[in-house]
Formats: C-alpha cells, structure tokens, sequence
C-alpha cells in the first residue's frame, strides 16, 4: 500500500497506548514495548509477492528484509513467526520448501530463532515474518532525532525496484541480478551495530517508500529538512537504464505522489525517478553528527558495509521539508 493511503487508513485510529515506547501513532520502523529498566521488545512485520525467481533467494530476500526494521532501531533480532500465503494447487510444493529454507537460514544467520509460523492458501504466493528484537531502551534509535548540521549517510545503493520489475520483463542482464540480489539478501546487521557502537541521532530502513518517502519522514518527525545530493547517492548497475526507459514499479509514482508536495527539486531525470524506488532490503539512511561522521564511515568500512556514503545533510527546517540537488 502506499504511503498517501496507508496514512489515511489510520488516521483516528486507537493507536495510542501508555506502555508502548514506540507505537504505530509516529513513523518509525518498528513497535518498541518496555519490559523493565534495561529491555525493551521491538516488533515488527513484513511480507510481499516475489520479486526473484529463485525460491531460496526469494525467501532470504523476504527474511533480511523482515529483519531489517529492527536493525534500523538499534536492535537485535530474536524471534520470527513466518507468515505464507501459498496456492493449493498448480505449485509444486518444493517450492513453498525452498522458499522457507531460504527465509529459514538467513533468520538463522541473524542469531534469531524461528519460532513458528501461519500458512494460507492464496492464489498468489506471498511471504516474510513477524519479527521480535531486543533493545536497550536508552539506547532506541527512531526516525526522529535528526538535527541540523547532521551528514545523511546511506548504506546501499538504490534500484531495486525497477530492477526487479525489469528483471520480470527479461530487461537485466545476469551480472546486475546478481548484485542486487545479493544486495537484498544482505543483512544490515553491521551497518546497525556500527550506527549504535557511534552513537547517531536518527535512523530509518529505506524500503517500500523509497529514499524520499522515508527521508521525508525522518524530516517531518524531527521538524527538519534534508538536503540530498542526486549525484552522491550510489544505484545499482543498469538501475538507471530501467529508469530512462520507464521501467518502473507503480509503487514509484505513488511515492513521488506522496512526497511531491515537500519536495523542491533542482533537477530531474533517471537519477531523481530512483530517488522513488520502493525497495526490498534496502540500506539503511543514518543521521549523524558532523563530529562523528568520519567515525561512523570508520566503522561501517570496518564491518564490511563497503558501498555506505554520504548522500546530503540536515539543515534547520525550510519549506519544503526535502530539496533535491
């Protein structure tokens, strides 16, 4: 669903409550409940359609991503319920198989444990996991935070949207589809515990409302306006090709619908269209101090977060919330 609706759907909700660190009312990535003085749980879900051809892959796509948003907030994944949705006929059931085992393994490799899961049928095949993380509660990292003078870093790059649509459109070539694959299969786990070694001001996980969606969310939550440079933010190989030919996932123009009227842009073009992008598994988008940005690029190369970069900066707050380089 995109972001315009989503938010229009909850609006006058009951969503509101005392014991919740961190509820669905703001826009962070996750639900944060205190157990005690020193944890807190965070919680969170995720699941979608295919989106590669490969089951295994698939299913690992679909954990990192699920997993993701408990990075974001500086925690430590522990549990996952996985949530499928399979046809009861006409799919070899290797497949749903395969797909587990991929999900599976890679909830395996975040040190967190399956713990069980729901199965429905469905015409469409859909996957991913309700996730459950630890955090200490002084040390939460939400979307809000961010302050002027801040860099704004980036940990991946962007593409993944139009790749995965071009790839189902025999557009990518296989050395593409392999790097960003293997991007989306990538944990953010050192680009998290990098972030919370250092000390940052606010973090979100850029998946399905793209770099803008989620920057103009960090902006409006800390009553700020980020600065991004078009020119600095790294994209996959052929992700700009797939944009030029408008090879695009309808989920871009609705992102570009809800972010449009926070936007000024200077320029335009493939570059500022992926800037759209929803993303699967994406990086993560970091506020950090000036005095601590070379301390945070420091550890991130250090924790084999190789492709993080710094891609603009906070200023005081503007109208409009985000401008574009």
């Amino acid at each position: 669903m995109g972001p315009e609706d989503l938010l229009k759907v909850l609006e006058g909700l009951p969503l509101r409550d005392e014991r919740l660190l961190v509820g669905p009312d703001t826009l962070d990535d996750g639900g944060v409940f205190q157990i005690d003085r020193d944890k807190a749980l965070i919680q969170t879900v995720d699941f979608f359609t295919p989106l590669v051809d490969d089951p295994y892959d698939f299913g690992a796509v679909a954990a990192a991503n699920a997993v993701s948003d408990v990075y974001a907030m500086g925690g430590i994944p522990l549990t996952a319920l996985s949530v499928v949705c399979f046809p009861a006929k006409g799919v070899d059931f290797d497949i749903m198989r395969r797909m587990l085992l991929g999900g599976f393994e890679k909830i395996r490799e975040a040190g967190a444990a399956v713990a069980g899961g729901h199965s429905v049928t469905d015409n469409e095949i859909k996957f991913g996991f309700a996730v459950t993380g630890i955090v200490d509660p002084s040390r939460i990292v939400r979307v809000s935070g961010a302050r002027p003078g801040d860099a704004l870093v980036l940990t991946k790059p962007i593409g993944t949207g139009v790749l995965a649509h071009g790839l189902k459109a025999g557009q990518v070539s296989d050395e593409a589809r392999d790097l960003f694959v293997s991007s989306m299969k990538r944990l953010n786990s050192a680009a998290s515990r990098a972030m919370v070694d250092v000390g940052v001001n606010a973090c979100t996980d850029v998946t399905g409302f793209g770099v803008l969606g989620h920057a103009l969310n960090m902006a409006r939550s800390s009553e700020v306006s980020f600065v991004l440079k078009s020119g600095r933010v790294p994209f996959f190989p052929e992700a700009e090709d797939m944009a030029a030919k408008k090879v695009c996932p309808g989920g871009l123009n609705r992102n570009r619908d809800y972010v449009r009227p926070y936007l000024k842009s200077e320029v335009g073009g493939p570059r500022v269209d992926l800037l759209f992008d929803p993303q699967t598994s994406g990086g993560l988008l970091i506020a950090v101090s000036a005095e601590k940005r070379e301390s945070l690029l420091s550890a991130l190369k250090d924790g084999g977060v190789e492709e993080a970069c710094v891609v603009g900066g906070v200023v005081d707050r503007k109208d409009p919330y985000l401008i574009v380089e």
